[in-house]
């Protein structure tokens, strides 16, 4: 087998920028076995001659030329990211000749401004739905008055990691609420979840894969067996046909996809921080 291809994704800032839109590249080339490092902060000269011989040197180490995905703003750090010797990429490069022509404004390489806190509502936002979504996760609170969305599934469905993406990328003030066995003896939806139905959205999930997850979290209980976790999804969803509940399967769907496809069926209309 031959040596994984190295990639760098290299930041003024974070690295998330870098590593979002390189991560959704590299994933259409399933023939290369890649090995990744993000590196975030290269935001002086220093740090980028010093990240630029880090790259050299795994090139050299792994014998293959490796591959740099850069959100560096500041032209002189791509510059000296260039002196490595691997392929850079420059996330942004394809887009600012284009829009300084379109805006007829020149842009300003100001490092860290993607994901800076140069917006105190918005930030401040996004740090009250986080802490809605920690207050309303697993039915702690029941007050869904403020809820923008309330996911509702059975345990282990995707619930949570669902709602806090929700809150820290959109602003969403997102509550789940977990489906016990007394819930899905019946065929209606519970009490407490009526007065919000325009607000529901139903997470479901192979039974199968269900039981894997439920058994590491509780090996060899009623809770993980295959029977068990067969009889909760039947019943779930059949909750969410006889009530009209949208729903979506969670098994072989990213965070992203399914946040997404939660913010479009319920005419959610936020942006991306």
């Amino acid at each position: 087998m031959s040596s994984p291809r190295p990639v760098f994704y290299v930041s003024d800032g974070t690295g998330i920028t870098a590593e979002t839109i390189g991560h959704s590249l590299l994933t259409q080339f399933s023939g290369t076995h890649f090995s990744t490092n993000r590196i975030p902060f290269v935001d002086t000269l220093e740090r980028a001659r010093e990240v630029a011989a880090l790259i050299r040197a795994r090139g050299e180490l792994m014998g293959v030329r490796p591959i740099v995905i850069s959100s560096c703003v500041d032209p002189a750090l791509a510059m000296v990211l260039g002196e490595s010797g691997a392929l850079v990429l420059d996330v942004f490069a394809p887009f600012i000749e284009p829009l300084e022509r379109e805006l007829l404004e020149t842009r300003e390489s100001r490092v860290g401004r993607a994901h800076g806190m140069v917006d105190f509502d918005t930030y401040h936002r996004r740090i009250n739905a986080m802490n809605f979504a920690l207050t309303h996760d697993d039915g702690m609170s029941i007050n869904y008055d403020q809820a923008d969305v309330i996911l509702v599934a059975v345990s282990r469905a995707g619930k949570t990691p669902t709602c806090v993406y929700l809150a820290l990328h959109h602003g969403v003030r997102a509550a789940n609420y977990p489906l016990t066995e007394e819930d899905l003896e019946h065929d209606r939806l519970p009490p407490r979840l009526r007065a919000h139905r325009d607000k529901l959205f139903g997470l479901t999930i192979d039974p199968v894969r269900l039981a894997q997850i439920r058994q590491e979290r509780r090996p060899n209980s009623r809770y993980a067996q295959l029977e068990t976790c067969k009889r909760e999804v039947g019943a779930a969803e059949a909750l969410f046909r006889a009530e009209r509940i949208p729903s979506l399967s969670t098994t072989h769907t990213s965070i992203e996809e399914i946040s997404s496809k939660v913010l479009s069926t319920l005419g959610i209309e936020r942006v991306m921080y």
